[in-house]
Order: structure tokens, then sequence, then C-alpha cells
């Protein structure tokens, strides 16, 4: 094993809110900061000290997709009292952005440029500020819009829930098992919680310590739901993810760090970005998953946990479906074990740390892991990408 191999050695993340609700008083430096802080806090805990006997974060890597703008990675930092001479960076791959900080970050890592890295994402819903246009013309008004285009004129375009709406009736995912699937969702956050699973993970913030969205749900209820995006659709809100708040990160070191220290960690094995057709953006994972594990020579059925951004059911299904997984069945504590963005929440830019906040909770703080179990994070990402990171558990 390298010395250089990048390894997360503490997770964490915020409750996560529903727009305009419980974290709506919290912009994005209000939601990242306390998290970078607690992850420094447990990186001194761990015992993962510099040569000077203190903690130095080398860099921030931060994912946003629809913040105020500048470097949100830097403020937050500044902010969360990690000192002037740490610097930060913002990244955006759309929903697929903190799971990119994440990759970023590791490869800073292996490249020996950084022996602590911060790495994740981070969104605030709530106080995204409104976007104008300008005038076409000296007497237009401006445009108001509420997203930068995924594609360029002469391609598909879709919102992300129109093109949910297409992906499941292309896979032929019907409306009854997207609903079961929201149903499981929900149930297994709910029992993950019960079982005090987000305890260790969780940063309170704002006087919240809990996640706002999980709750019972039924499937007869749900099924009396009309569609959401488009006429006749399958995707509904109750078997679609909210809009949300919350922010999430992850702590990366060096092997030999970490073996020094003595402290378990999930090795990043390897990562992989894929372009998919902007029409069905939700099959992104497919073959980001593909890419992964041909590129770390492993299978499929190697892999202990598959997290994937349930931004929609269909959608989520429609990838399980081409990998050849069931998550009702024999891949039930494969895939998304404790719930996922349907029940928890999907903050945009946070989304993808999120999944190794969930990687880190199964393969690292569950005493039933071991050493050696795999893990995926994927997100699809708007425009027709798919991101992929394969992590392995040491220690």
């Amino acid at each position: 094993m390298e010395a250089n191999q990048p390894v997360v050695v503490a997770a964490r993340r915020t409750p996560v809110g529903t727009a305009g609700r419980s974290l709506a008083r919290l912009d994005v430096t209000g939601l990242a900061a306390p998290v970078l802080a607690a992850l420094v806090e447990d990186v001194t805990a761990l015992g993962l000290r510099g040569p000077e006997g203190s903690v130095a974060v080398d860099d921030v890597v931060l994912g946003n997709c629809c913040g105020p703008g500048g470097d949100v990675a830097r403020v937050a930092a500044l902010a969360a009292g990690l000192g002037t001479g740490v610097p930060g960076v913002t990244v955006d791959r759309q929903c697929g952005s903190g799971l990119e900080a994440v990759r970023l970050g590791a490869q800073a890592v292996a490249a020996g440029e950084g022996t602590l890295v911060l790495a994740g994402g981070v969104e605030s819903a709530s106080t995204m500020p409104w976007r104008l246009a300008r005038p076409a013309g000296p007497t237009q008004p401006p445009r108001a819009y509420t997203r930068a285009p995924f594609a360029p004129p002469g391609f598909a375009d879709p919102e992300m829930g129109a093109a949910a709406d297409a992906l499941a009736a292309a896979t032929g995912v019907d409306r009854p098992r997207q609903d079961a699937y929201a149903v499981r969702s929900h149930d297994r956050a709910l029992a993950a919680r019960a079982r005090g699973v987000f305890d260790a993970e969780t940063v309170p913030v704002g006087g919240v310590a809990a996640d706002e969205r999980p709750r019972r749900v039924d499937a007869r209820v749900l099924a009396r739901l009309r569609p959401a995006f488009t006429a006749g659709g399958t995707a509904t809100a109750g078997n679609s993810c909210g809009i949300n708040d919350g922010a999430a990160a992850v702590a990366l070191v060096p092997e030999a760090a970490r073996a020094a220290a003595g402290v378990p960690g999930l090795r990043v094995l390897a990562a992989a970005v894929v372009g998919v057709d902007p029409a069905l953006p939700g099959i992104g994972p497919v073959p980001a998953v593909r890419a992964v594990l041909a590129r770390a020579g492993r299978r499929l059925d190697e892999v202990a946990v598959l997290e994937v951004t349930e931004a929609f059911a269909g959608q989520v299904l429609a990838c399980t479906d081409a990998l050849g997984l069931d998550p009702f069945g024999a891949d039930a504590e494969r895939v998304c074990p404790d719930g996922g963005a349907i029940a928890l929440g999907h903050p945009w830019g946070a989304s993808g740390a999120l999944l190794v906040v969930r990687l880190f909770a199964r393969l690292v703080r569950d005493p039933a892991a071991r050493a050696g179990d795999l893990g995926i994070a994927t997100c699809a990402v708007g425009g027709g990408q798919g991101i992929a990171v394969l992590v392995e558990r040491v220690g």
C-alpha cells in the first residue's frame, strides 16, 4: 500500500433541512463552517497531528451549485477558524459537486500536495440568490431564471424531474415500484436514526440537531399523488427528493499518517467521471460505476455498499436494474441501506459528500464492518454526467 494513498479518516455533516424551514436562517457559510471545525476536532482527537504537534489543514475543497458566488470554501474555512493560512477552492459539478470535491481532495493527497485536506459540499436552497439575466436590449427588462443551462442549444436540456420521468419510461420502471422505493428510503432512514446511526456524524447547527424530512410514509397515500413534473409522468412529490439545505465534508490524509495513528478509514481506490446523453442524465451512475470498478480491477459483486443519490426513485431503480441489483431483495443491505435523498434530502452541492458520510457510517463506524470491505458513492449529474468514487475499509 502506497504511503500517499488518500484515506478518509473522519466524516461529518449537518442535519438536512427542508428549504425555507429549519435551517433557512443559515447561509452556505453558516452551514459549512461548523462541519469543517468539527472535522478538525475529530482529526485532533485521532492523534493525526503534524510535526509541530498541531493539526494543519492544507486545503479546503467544497462543492456548491447555487450559492452566492465567490469562493465559498475559503470563506467557510475562515469562518471555521482554520486560520488565514488555510486556502480554499469551490467546485461545481452540479449534483455531483460534493463528490467531485472529495475526488479532487483525494488527488491532492495522492500527489503529495497535502497531508490533510477537508473536502465536501454545501447548499442552502433557502438563501440561494435570485438570478437575473441582463436585458437583451435597451427597452427590455431583466429576465429572471432559476438555473444556468445544463447543455447548449442543439442538445436536450430537460429539468431533472422531467428527465427522471423520461428515464423511467425508457427503462420500464413503473409507478408502484417507485412509490415502494420511496417507502423503503424513509423506513430505512427512520430505522437508522432509531439505532443512533446518524448521531456520531451529525453536527448540530442553528439549534437543529436532526434531519427534518424522514417520516412514516404509506404507499397507498403515495399512489394518490399527481405527477409533479410532466403530464402522465411517474415522478411525484412523494417518490422524489426534496429541496434542501445542508453541508457535509470528510477529512483526507495519506495512508502513512493513518497507519501511524492506528485508526480505521476509507482508502480511496479509484474515481471516475463519465458523460452520457443530456436527455437522460439520470443513467450517469451506471457507466460511472462500471468505469471505476474497471479502473480498480474490482467487480460489483465485491462491493458491500453502493450509495447513489436518490434524486428520484425511478432514476435510482433504472440504474440498479441496469447494474443487476435488487434493492428490495438480495441487495437490500447494499443499496442505500440507511436511506437516501428521498428520505434525508438532497442539498445539491453537498449530496455527493453525504454519500461518503453514509459509507463511513457503514464501513468504518459500524462494528460489523471489516477491513477490505468496499463501497461506492455515485451521482447522476444534470447535463449528462456520472461520477463515482470507490473506497475500501482499512485498519
